[in-house]
């Protein structure tokens, strides 16, 4: 059992002048470079935990596309009062007036209007943020995610912060232990502790518990899959944390690619802006992948199969998306359909063979909770081509080709996407980076020509590396110089569908097809 641990704090910076002063005099005036979650305009008396000392900000809109530490620098030592309240007053009325009503009413979402009713309800003073939390627990096939997500809500006219993230994730996913279903339900016990030490034991009884299963469970059969969820059930009635209705459940692959769409632009600060500039997501499980965008074209929905297209309502706006999962194309489920293994008879003794894996290969592989023995082709031939031929029977004819996609658009890649780029040494795994799909093909290339040398890696990385390049020019069209981001994260946030279907839980989005 492997457990990954991170915490990240996600904090929109904007300029703050702070103005400090205690009861005898004014210490010093910050110019600071702030973390807040706060859009609009705002003004307000904030206590600074340094010093005690009471301070006077007059907050600029932020800039969502600028991220850094925080940090100050001290401008002043032993200012004298008057000259203080005086650059305050004045900074005052500068930012006021460079704002009308409307402006500062554009400034604001408003989240809460659709929320009301399903946030807790928190007794505070008049005036204080409200902080909430939620959790959500991603049940995938590799692996069982936490996500613990704390909101703030300064006004109830204003879209709640993301004030930070608690992540963690136990491997193998909860589909390992289609057999052993209690196994399943410690594997979630075990991660609720995570939930236990970062939400105060005061909020625990507020804070909604929901867990959603994704291509694991979607490709086990119904009773194997219900049995794991009872297990979940068991554990989140005998926790503490408030478990909504249908808390435990599969999630449809659809609503995957939206909530996954949703959390990237919202945290690149897409679906507050005036434009719709908003950006692609391409997620690779293992399982299944997904592909979700916002369509520039008309002849892109009017060519596109009815089901592939989505509405749904968020933020006082109506999107129509491009989105479509699909279940098997996900890197693992790809791997056995490239075998020939995929719903195969007699894997207890029958080898797998590919000319994707090194000759010399031979190993036990479990995926889905089933073991298969796979290998290399010992007097057989290798290589890019070889291989190419036997992921595309994969893809071809399964995956549809939207008609935008030859043209220029900007997509996100995560999930394996990313993983592998990093092991195959196309992109750093803490900066990411941008790759174009030619990219993908010269790697896959190279490892497949060198798999000797590769093998150390990962022994399936020229299978991967080389379905990866099918997916995305056989299957999606995309052409050879497409641009994808490759991201883990976008701005410390874990790109994943949680935070989406976080919020979904919250507005109970209306999506449909």
């Amino acid at each position: 059992m492997v457990l990954e641990t991170s915490k990240y704090f996600h904090r929109c910076k904007i300029y703050t002048t702070v103005l400090c002063f205690s009861s005898v005099a004014v210490d010093s005036i910050f110019q600071l470079q702030h973390y807040s979650g706060v859009l609009p305009l705002h003004t307000g008396v904030w206590r600074i935990r340094t010093g005690g000392c009471l301070c006077l900000r007059v907050n600029k809109r932020c800039n969502m596309d600028m991220w850094e530490p925080l940090r100050y620098t001290e401008m002043s030592h032993q200012a004298s009062l008057l000259p203080a309240v005086v650059l305050s007053l004045v900074l005052v009325v500068w930012v006021l007036t460079g704002l009308t009503h409307a402006q500062l009413k554009a400034s604001v979402l408003d989240f809460s209007a659709s929320m009301g009713n399903h946030l807790p309800s928190l007794s505070r003073p008049a005036n204080s943020s409200r902080i909430f939390y939620g959790v959500m627990f991603d049940a995938g096939s590799t692996g069982t995610r936490i996500h613990v997500y704390t909101f703030i809500q300064k006004d109830p006219e204003e879209l709640p912060v993301l004030d930070n993230e608690m992540f963690h994730s136990i491997k193998p996913g909860l589909s390992a232990y289609a057999d052993m279903p209690e196994m399943g339900g410690y594997t979630v016990r075990q991660l609720l502790k995570v939930a236990k030490k970062t939400v105060p034991r005061l909020e625990w009884k507020r804070t909604p518990l929901v867990l959603k299963a994704t291509a694991g469970l979607r490709l086990l059969p119904l009773e194997k899959a219900q049995a794991l969820l009872e297990q979940v059930q068991d554990v989140f009635e005998e926790s503490p944390f408030f478990v909504p209705d249908d808390s435990v459940s599969i999630m449809n692959g659809t609503n995957e690619g939206i909530l996954a769409w949703i959390t990237v632009n919202f945290l690149a600060g897409h679906l507050y802006a005036e434009t719709r500039k908003t950006v692609g997501i391409l997620d690779l499980g293992g399982g299944s992948t997904q592909i979700t965008f916002l369509p520039k074209s008309k002849k892109t929905i009017e060519s596109s199969p009815d089901d592939y297209i989505a509405r749904f309502d968020m933020f006082n706006s109506t999107y129509e998306l491009y989105t479509h999962s699909y279940l098997g194309n996900g890197l693992m489920a790809a791997r056995l359909a490239a075998l020939g293994a995929l719903g195969a008879e007699g894997i207890e003794w029958r080898v797998f063979k590919s000319s994707c894996l090194p000759k010399k290969f031979r190993k036990k592989w479990s995926f889905g909770g089933l073991t298969y023995i796979v290998s290399g082709i010992p007097d057989g031939y290798v290589g890019y081509k070889l291989c190419y031929q036997e992921v595309l029977k994969v893809v071809k004819g399964i995956v549809h080709q939207p008609y935008e996609l030859k043209d220029t658009s900007v997509f996100y890649a995560f999930s394996y996407y990313f993983d592998r780029a990093v092991d195959a040494g196309l992109i750093d795994r803490t900066q990411g980076g941008m790759l174009e799909v030619r990219d993908f093909k010269k790697s896959a290339k190279e490892v497949c020509n060198k798999m000797s040398k590769y093998r150390p890696i990962s022994p399936f990385l020229c299978m991967d590396m080389t379905y990866i390049t099918c997916l995305l020019k056989d299957g999606f069209g995309f052409k050879e110089n497409t641009v994808l981001q490759l991201t883990k994260k976008v701005n410390n946030v874990e790109t994943s569908w949680a935070l989406g279907a976080t919020f979904n839980h919250f507005q109970n989005l209306k999506i449909h097809r």
